[in-house]
């Protein structure tokens, strides 16, 4: 009987009795949940942020936590070790590796979506195409008035992601630099750097003399889409997934994310599924273009 053994072998056995097996099952779940820390590219974030949440609906043991910042702000946490998944509308560039390196990691890239960056005006501007040219003219301060580019009489009103964002770099290298290696063009200083896609659009919905640019699945159908032609004589294209998918539109690329090495457990589990079938259903839904 317990009132012949001494107090703190009576306390010890209340204690271990108390436990039931709920409470074993609860701590047996908790130990065995695994978390995944996904940072980067503004592009990429509502893509990710639809993927985590199915995830984790089908693997309730798995916890993933997706926020933005930019394709620098996530390449940056890799390179410092702090995240499991850096999300990147832009590939890694050498100086990037080369510092992940020195820290012991090395970049493992994965193509997980692609997409089309849309040229955007307000829907009372009459301009519907332009050339690659005229656009880097647009941008880099060559063009000022949209009569110069056969529209009204109305100063041009230039709008930018900043320039943290891999879209930024994207478009500066594709569009104003053209594609040359050799190319130093920069973004007219008075180009209206904004920090997100949702400001572009705000922007342009309000002033009919702006211009901008933005991932295709961030763009609302009240926006004018410009048709783009790769250079003078040649066939103007508007964004599309079909149009991505045969490479006629002229500004498409891949989307990207990035581990510390081969990626092993429940991010390799992750990324194998985000390739699923699934997975790239959701890309399309989202207006971006599928890998398969």
């Amino acid at each position: 009987m317990l009132r012949n053994l001494p107090l703190w072998i009576v306390i010890i056995s209340m204690a271990v009795s108390s436990c039931s097996p709920n409470t074993e099952a609860q701590a047996a779940s908790a130990l065995s949940t695994a978390y995944i820390e996904n940072k980067g590219s503004d592009t990429i974030v509502n893509l990710a942020l639809a993927w985590a949440e199915r995830y984790q609906n089908d693997h309730p043991n798995v916890r993933i936590s997706v926020t933005g910042g930019g394709s620098g702000t996530g390449l940056a946490a890799l390179i410092n070790g702090t995240v499991d998944i850096a999300n990147a509308s832009r590939q890694i560039k050498a100086e990037e590796v080369q510092a992940a390196n020195e820290n012991g990691i090395e970049p493992v890239e994965f193509i997980i979506a692609r997409d089309a960056i849309a040229v955007i005006v307000n829907p009372a501007n009459p301009v519907s195409m332009l050339t690659l040219r005229q656009i880097s003219d647009i941008y880099s301060g060559v063009f000022n008035n949209w009569n110069q580019v056969g529209g009204e009489d109305r100063p041009i009103v230039r709008l930018s992601r900043e320039t943290n964002s891999g879209t930024h770099v994207y478009f500066l290298e594709t569009v104003l630099r053209l594609g040359e290696k050799e190319n130093k063009t920069l973004f007219s200083t008075d180009t209206l750097l904004l920090p997100s896609s949702e400001g572009i659009i705000i922007e342009v919905r309000q002033n009919p003399n702006a211009i901008g640019y933005d991932g295709l699945g961030y763009v609302p159908v009240d926006l004018k889409k410009i048709a783009i032609a790769e250079a003078e004589g040649m066939p103007f294209y508007l964004p599309s997934i079909e149009s991505v998918n045969d490479k006629t539109y002229p500004i498409a690329r891949d989307l990207y994310m990035y581990t510390q090495g081969q990626p092993e457990g429940a991010v390799r589990d992750y990324l194998d599924w985000i390739t699923s079938v699934d997975a790239q259903a959701i890309v399309a839904k989202l207006g971006f273009v599928p890998v398969r």
